[in-house]
C-alpha cells in the first residue's frame, strides 16, 4: 500500500496577520472550508511553477505538452512566464464549487458546496461529491442539477 504524503504545506509564519486577513479573505469569497483548501491550492501551483522552471532550458515539444496540460483544466497559459504568474486564486477558480457558482446553479458560495456534498450536482451525467474537483473545461458546461424523482 502507498503512503499518504501530506499535499500541503503549513504557512512559515503561523501568526503573519496579512497572510491570515489576505486567507480570510479568499476563504469567505470561495466558500472554503478550511485554510488548509487555501494552502493546498497554493501548493498545487507551487508544483506547476516548479515544473515549468524545469523546463526553461528543455525543447519546445516538453513544454508545449505542459501548456496544454494545463489548458485542459482551465488555467490561460501559453508561456513559461504566464505559468511562472499563476497564483492560487486562478486555481481556485477551476474547483467545482466556484464554477457551480458562476454558473449560478448555487447562489452563494456555501450553498453551492453544500449541494456538491449533498450529491446534488452532476458533471457530464456523474455525480461528484468533491468540491475541491477541478474542472477541465470540456466538462465545464456540462455540470447540472439532479432531477428531483417523484415518489409514488
Amino acid at each position: 500500500m502507498k503512503r499518504k504524503h501530506k499535499q500541503y504545506s503549513r504557512p512559515k509564519r503561523p501568526f503573519d496577520k496579512a497572510r491570515i486577513e489576505e486567507e480570510g479573505v479568499i476563504k469567505k469569497s470561495y466558500g472554503l472550508k478550511n485554510k488548509r483548501e487555501i494552502w493546498k491550492a497554493d501548493a498545487k501551483v507551487r508544483v506547476m511553477r516548479q515544473k515549468a522552471k524545469k523546463l526553461i532550458k528543455a525543447s519546445p515539444e516538453e513544454q508545449k505538452a505542459l501548456f496544454e496540460r494545463l489548458q485542459k483544466i482551465g488555467m490561460k497559459v501559453s508561456s513559461i512566464s504566464d505559468v511562472l504568474g499563476l497564483d492560487k486564486t486562478s486555481y481556485l477558480d477551476r474547483r467545482l464549487q466556484t464554477i457551480v457558482l458562476k454558473n449560478k446553479i448555487a447562489t452563494t458560495a456555501k450553498t453551492a458546496r453544500q449541494m456538491i456534498s449533498h450529491r446534488r450536482i452532476l458533471v457530464n451525467g456523474a455525480v461528484v461529491d468533491s468540491p475541491s474537483y477541478i474542472v477541465p473545461i470540456s466538462l465545464e458546461n456540462k455540470i447540472e442539477l439532479k432531477k428531483k424523482i417523484k415518489a409514488r
